[in-house]
C-alpha cells in the first residue's frame, strides 16, 4: 500500500528564493499549457498530448526571451504540463471540473521534484537546482513516488509517497454505520459521536478575529484608493499576512480534528464501515447551510476513512444515494416519508423513539448485510 508522508523543510534565505522561483515556473508552465489547449480547441483542433507540448516548450526555452526557464529544473515544467493534461483527461471522463488558470494569490504554491534525483542523507534532502535542504526529521532512504515541495503560507514541506506494509489487525464482527452532518461531524451506529470542531470556542474566537481583520483591511483599502485603483500599503500587507496565517491555523485545526476522528473510528476494528454517498454539490446549493457544510470538510472526512480502511483491511461500503437511512425506522423498518430536515428526533408509529442521526447510522450499518 502506498501512503504519503509530509516533512517540514528548513531552507536558507538563498534556497527559499530558489524555491519560490520553482513555484512560479511550475505555475507559468501549467498556465502556458492550458492557454495552448484552449487556443487549439477554439480553432477546432484535437487535444494536444503532453509530449507534444513538452517538445514545443523545449524549443521555446532555446530562445533568448525564455532562457530564464533554465534557472530551474526542467522536470518542474515537464510535470506541470503533464498535470494539466491529466486534469483535462479527468474532465473528459467526468471525474473533475474543467481546468482553470492558476493565480499567484489563490493557487497552492507547489512544484514537482524528480523522484530519481531526490537524494536523502540523514536530516537533509537534495532538491534539484536548490541543493541540500535541512529537514525537521529523518526521512528513511526508500523508494519514493511523486515528490512535491509546497508552501502553506508559513513553512515549506516535502510530500513523498512510500510503500508501506498493511498491519495485521484482528477484526470484530461489527458492521459500523456512519452518518455525517452539520450538528455533529459524525454519528456512529455504536453510539459514538464526533463533535463539530467549528462550534468550539477556539475556532469561533479565531473566526471572530478573522472578520475583524477583514473589515480592517477593507477600510484601509478604501482610505488609500487613488481614482479607480487600490493602493497596497505596507500596513495592508502586514494585515493580509495575519489573515493568511489565521486561515492556515483554522485549516490545520480542522484537518487535525478529521485525522483524530477518523483514526479513532477505524481503530474500533469493525469488519466493515458503511457511509452514505455524499452529494456535496447539491448540498452546497442550500444558501443557509453551504458555509457550515464547507467548514465540515466532509469530502476529506470520507477520503480519510477510505484510505484508513484500506490500510487496516476494513471493507468500505458506500450506500446508495437514495437509500432512506434517515426516514426508515431502525426498529420495525417502517418508512416515514413526511420526515423534515428540522425533525431532529425520530418518532415511529410503532412507538420507537431515537435521535435522527443515530437512527440513520444504525440503518447504514445494516445496509445490504446478509446475516
Amino acid at each position: 500500500m502506498i501512503l504519503a508522508k509530509k516533512v517540514r523543510l528548513k531552507p536558507t534565505k538563498e534556497q527559499e528564493i530558489q524555491l519560490w522561483k520553482s513555484v512560479g515556473t511550475a505555475r507559468w508552465a501549467y498556465n502556458w499549457a492550458l492557454a495552448k489547449q484552449k487556443e487549439n480547441f477554439k480553432t477546432g483542433g484535437k487535444f494536444i498530448s503532453d509530449s507534444m507540448l513538452r517538445k514545443e516548450l523545449t524549443r521555446l526555452k532555446q530562445t533568448e526571451e525564455f532562457s530564464w526557464l533554465y534557472k530551474v529544473s526542467n522536470n518542474i515544467t515537464k510535470q506541470a504540463i503533464k498535470d494539466l493534461c491529466n486534469a483535462y483527461k479527468k474532465f473528459f471522463k467526468g471525474l473533475a471540473d474543467k481546468p482553470k488558470f492558476k493565480s499567484r494569490r489563490k493557487s497552492k504554491p507547489s512544484f514537482y521534484n524528480d523522484n530519481v534525483k531526490l537524494k536523502v542523507k540523514g536530516k537533509k534532502v537534495l532538491i534539484e537546482k536548490v541543493g541540500w535542504v535541512v529537514t525537521s526529521e529523518i526521512i528513511s532512504d526508500e523508494k519514493y513516488y511523486n515528490p512535491r515541495i509546497s508552501n502553506d503560507g508559513k513553512y515549506w514541506y516535502i510530500s513523498i509517497r512510500m510503500e508501506e506494509l498493511k498491519p495485521v489487525v484482528e477484526m470484530t464482527e461489527v458492521s459500523l454505520g456512519i452518518d455525517v452532518g452539520i450538528k455533529e461531524l459524525a454519528v456512529c451506529s455504536d453510539g459514538i459521536k464526533k463533535k463539530n470542531i467549528n462550534k468550539t470556542s477556539t475556532v469561533r474566537r479565531l473566526e471572530k478575529r478573522l472578520r475583524r481583520l477583514h473589515r480592517q483591511v477593507s477600510r484601509k483599502y478604501k482610505m488609500n484608493k487613488e481614482g479607480d485603483r487600490y493602493v497596497k500599503t505596507s500596513n495592508i500587507i502586514k494585515i493580509e499576512k495575519k489573515i493568511q496565517l489565521l486561515y492556515r491555523r483554522l485549516s490545520n485545526i480542522r484537518i487535525d480534528h478529521l485525522h483524530q476522528s477518523t483514526s479513532e473510528i477505524v481503530k474500533t476494528k469493525p469488519f466493515r464501515i458503511v457511509m452514505e454517498t455524499l452529494n456535496i454539490k447539491g448540498m452546497m446549493k442550500n444558501k443557509h447551510l453551504s458555509k457550515a457544510i464547507a467548514k465540515q470538510c466532509l469530502c476529506k472526512f470520507k477520503r480519510q476513512i477510505q484510505y484508513k480502511c484500506e490500510k487496516y483491511g476494513i471493507e468500505f461500503v458506500e450506500a446508495d444515494k437514495w437509500y432512506p437511512s434517515s426516514k426508515t425506522c431502525s426498529s420495525c423498518g417502517n418508512k416515514k416519508n413526511d420526515l423534515k430536515l428540522s425533525d431532529r428526533y425520530f418518532k415511529c408509529e410503532c412507538g420507537h423513539g431515537i435521535d435522527r442521526d443515530l437512527n440513520a447510522a444504525i440503518n447504514l450499518s445494516r445496509y445490504k448485510l446478509v446475516i
